[in-house]
């Protein structure tokens, strides 16, 4: 690299054309009264009666970043730089500065020269040139055999000069070394006011870089110590430099680093911007407050030059988006965790003991690495040899874990299900990091034993409440033994509030059925022949009163009834298309089987027919009753934990969701 710095210097080649910068922190504008605007031509249409549209401005211009220190931090700084590179290489901007502290160093040319090789590594991978700023930690020897210069040999023999100048469309450049200590006794360091002098012979050469470029639009000094930070530099001759800068008229700029935060400083018409660091130390994780991980963008135009500020990592590349990775995140976002073990069975002192198996499949073409958490949510008393799990499911695989839990007999009372939380996130072959994916919380399976024949003889009338997703009542799939053909689903329901479109008994996704809501307004929906048949009301439900509600299929025709009456009927046969998902009471599952669109307001006595119940107009039950064609059958009164009962033939338990409540109603 300090060849190839060595010969773009000599022959002024200058880097290619760029892209612009996105997504800017702060924006600082430096006007230059002497600049004319230039009038626009309008832009071309064929619409003779717009308002008008002018082109924009043809101005030249160019852009290029700036890193910040890299160094002072932990070896996986070298992380954040690498995805400075990325990031830099979307911008595509003309060229790349940096401000010093390239490498650890402060050690021998023996532990010098591959730090040094680790940093043009990572820097060769830039799609345009790049040019080192010296720091004392580039520049400074610690051990035996200390040269004169410390490392100063070895820096301009593998980076470039010490202090050199170039040229950019009508742009100069300018790199000063502030670390030649002591020419007295050799020694560098940036407390002593000593060692923190700019010698004659950097004077000079400023002297005929700024002579040099005297008719440039803008001059840009770029160097590691901010020595225009006084408190920090005092006794400096810094001063006699920013003289010579002012005096040029035409420096704009001047960027430094070393101090690991953002700090700005104009003064006599020169803005000073001193970088946080670009993979360095950074003091605290205080981004808000100028501490970060960043890069510089700065855009030059002939009458101003602005800088932005972007966090490293916070650039990506639209082009990933195709629809190939939107089929592997939809495919990603399907994986759950099953349990394939018989559910654990509670007794009636709320003791369960038992091992669980969970199979998780990934049908991606990428990898999914997740974490696996047991969560006992208020449930007390739970324990597992569970312990957040890490793990990688390679594409097109599985993965099964086995492991044991228990749950004490007195402990508090039983209020939820335990349940796993899975946090996958999903890795294409092709993809530098992980999209994160939303966490997944899956139930562990849990029965309760045989009731008393008692349990239900004594009973105060109660309803579901639902205001969130958590608090849906889910029936597992195999709990739903609804045959092809016709059916009826229906339930009384008190809406607290009719915006939006809820669900208030659903088991779809591009499949089965289920009661609607849309702006207060109930509907019957069941997939036939590949699509959606519906039977939609015309009035909004009232809030004040209770409104039963019975969707129904003959095999000819679809139904909707509202309080014993039909309101809406469409002509409809064919096959149901099935579905593995949960059965939700108050929610809608998703892709995941979790549950969401919730309904808001009160459910109540739920039943699920494999018949056309009504065919003519009749008057609601109270109170609903299982016969034969009853597949489930919730009164939604009485509950043991989080179980529900279905008091059809095959009394099934399902579970109300963590926030689930049964209140008392009357109808």
């Amino acid at each position: 690299m300090g060849t190839l710095l060595l010969r773009l210097l000599q022959t002024n080649q200058t880097p290619p054309v760029i892209l612009s910068a996105a997504t800017v922190l702060a924006l600082v504008v430096v006007p230059n009264a002497a600049a004319q605007p230039q009038k626009s031509p309008p832009a071309m249409t064929t619409r003779v009666d717009a308002k008008a549209v002018v082109a924009p401005n043809s101005d030249d211009v160019f852009h290029f970043v700036i890193y910040g220190d890299r160094t002072g931090g932990v070896p996986e700084g070298l992380k954040i730089l690498e995805q400075a590179v990325v990031d830099t290489n979307l911008l595509d901007p003309d060229l790349v500065m940096t401000v010093g502290d390239l490498i650890q160093g402060y050690n021998t040319t023996e532990g010098w020269m591959p730090e040094m090789r680790e940093y043009q590594a990572i820097m060769n991978r830039l799609n345009m040139n790049w040019y080192p700023v010296a720091g004392n930690h580039d520049i400074y020897w610690k051990g035996k055999g200390k040269p004169v210069g410390h490392h100063e040999s070895n820096y301009e023999k593998h980076f470039g000069p010490l202090w050199y100048s170039f040229e950019h469309k009508n742009c100069g450049f300018i790199v000063l070394y502030s670390d030649e200590g002591d020419p007295k006794t050799d020694r560098k360091g940036f407390h002593d006011f000593q060692q923190q002098q700019m010698s004659q012979s950097q004077l000079d050469f400023l002297d005929k870089a700024l002579d040099q470029f005297k008719a440039k639009d803008h001059v840009l000094v770029f160097i590691h110590h901010p020595r225009w930070i006084q408190q920090r530099y005092e006794g400096s001759n810094w001063p006699a430099v920013h003289e010579k800068l002012v005096a040029a008229g035409n420096v704009k700029a001047c960027f430094g680093g070393h101090i690991h935060f953002l700090h700005y400083q104009p003064k006599d018409g020169i803005e000073y911007f001193t970088l946080g660091a670009t993979g360095g130390h950074i003091q605290g994780d205080i981004p808000d407050a100028g501490f970060l991980h960043h890069m510089n963008v700065v855009s030059v135009r002939k009458d101003k030059v602005s800088v932005s500020s972007i966090p490293v990592g916070a650039l990506f590349d639209p082009k990933k988006f195709t629809p190939e990775f939107h089929t592997a995140v939809a495919l990603a976002r399907s994986v759950a965790p099953v349990q394939t073990s018989p559910p654990l069975e509670i007794s009636s002192s709320g003791e369960v003991e038992g091992d669980v198996v969970m199979e998780i499949k990934n049908p991606s073409p990428g990898a999914i690495g997740g974490t696996l958490i047991f969560d006992s949510q208020d449930a007390a008393g739970w324990g597992t040899t569970l312990d957040h799990s890490h793990f990688t499911i390679p594409a097109k695989d599985k993965l099964e874990l086995k492991f044991r839990i228990r749950r004490f007999s007195g402990a508090d009372a039983l209020t939820a299900l335990p349940r796993l939380v899975f946090k996958p996130e999903y890795v294409a072959e092709d993809q530098a990091s992980a999209v994160r994916l939303a966490p997944v919380r899956t139930p562990i399976q849990i029965t309760p034993c045989d009731l008393p024949d008692d349990f239900f003889e004594e009973k105060q009338q109660k309803a579901l409440a639902v205001e969130s997703d958590g608090s849906a009542v889910e029936v597992r799939h195999d709990l739903v033994n609804l045959p092809d053909g016709p059916m009826t689903i229906e339930s009384w329901v008190k809406p607290s509030r009719t915006s939006g479109f809820n669900a208030i008994i659903a088991k779809t996704q591009s499949s089965e059925y289920a009661l609607f809501f849309d702006e207060g307004v109930p509907q019957f929906d069941i997939h036939l022949d590949g699509k959606y048949r519906t039977a939609k009301g015309t009035q909004k439900m009232p809030t004040t009163a209770w409104t039963h509600l019975a969707g129904v299929y003959d095999g000819n025709t679809v139904k909707l009834f509202v309080n014993g009456t039909k309101a809406a009927s469409v002509d409809a046969s064919g096959r149901r298309k099935t579905n593995k998902l949960p059965l939700f009471i108050g929610a809608d599952p998703d892709n995941a089987s979790q549950p969401t669109r919730c309904f808001h307001g009160l459910i109540d006595e739920v039943r699920l027919s494999a018949a056309a119940v009504y065919a003519q107009k009749f008057k609601p039950a109270k109170t609903l009753k299982a016969d034969e064609s009853t597949k489930l059958l919730m009164h939604l009164d009485k509950h043991v934990g989080p179980f529900v009962f279905d008091r059809s033939t095959q009394k099934a338990a399902p579970t109300m969701g963590p926030d689930a409540t049964l209140i008392p109603v009357q109808r």
